[in-house]
């Protein structure tokens, strides 16, 4: 902000330079034509002073929205990711796999009852008391309706919002923490494709952040390959309901 009032100030005391120079040494049949010329090259200062004031809101606007939808879908990959640790164990590690998965698995819902009963033991000549644990399936529940309802959006959730046909990144693999195999995963979609459209210079100053306030680094990513993480690198502000 600082260095463009720099060059504001600077451009005005440049224009009244030239006029007064052009009072001085300029012809009087000269001065039409140059009254012109600077009057458009005003315009064309105007106008450029004013895209460097919004044209950083427009894109911090168009950058919020944006990264909102690809948001959702990383979080939608993630519930989905969970689902099927859930049920298989560890995370999948393509999206062909995810999205059979949620068209087809269920979630087997049962009942655990604790239950003792006394067995007589030859060897001590007494009856001693058994513990066990009585298992009940109850009922399965589709993964789809679950998460998705009746929306269809799984099928092409690999698909990164608002680029021009990229696909989100995503890997799965095993991890050892603390002595253990632990299943991680991680997607993430680059910033650029997202924000293909914008000027270059905001795109590298958007690349740059590292604070909490904001997105960092050059993908918007949830997930970890070398921790043992499912969150997202996005601030808490992407998790309010009305984004």
């Amino acid at each position: 902000m600082i260095k463009l009032i720099l060059i504001i100030v600077g451009i005005i005391v440049l224009i009244i330079a030239l006029v007064k120079l052009m009072d001085k040494f300029l012809p009087q049949k000269m001065r039409p034509i140059v009254t012109i010329l600077l009057f458009l090259l005003s315009i064309v200062f105007g106008y450029l002073i004013y895209q460097s004031i919004t044209g950083p809101i427009r894109f911090a606007e168009i950058k919020k929205e944006r990264f909102s939808k690809v948001i959702s879908s990383l979080k939608d990959i993630r519930n989905s990711q969970e689902a099927y640790k859930t049920v298989n164990g560890k995370y999948a590690k393509d999206f062909k796999s995810l999205v059979s998965f949620v068209d087809n698995g269920k979630y087997i819902i049962t009942s655990k009852k604790d239950s003792s009963f006394s067995r007589f033991n030859k060897n001590f000549g007494i009856d001693m008391p058994v513990d066990t644990v009585v298992v009940k399936v109850l009922d399965s529940v589709p993964v789809r309706d679950s998460i998705f309802k009746n929306d269809m959006r799984y099928k092409t959730m690999m698909n990164v919002p608002g680029s021009d046909g990229v696909k989100f990144e995503m890997e799965a693999t095993i991890i050892n923490k603390g002595g253990y195999n632990v299943s991680v995963f991680e997607a993430k979609a680059p910033k650029s494709a997202v924000l293909a459209d914008q000027p270059k210079d905001l795109q590298a100053r958007e690349n740059e952040h590292n604070s909490v306030e904001e997105v960092d680094g050059t993908h918007i990513t949830v997930g970890s390959l070398t921790q043992v993480s499912t969150s997202g690198n996005w601030p808490p502000t992407y998790d309010r309901k009305e984004n």
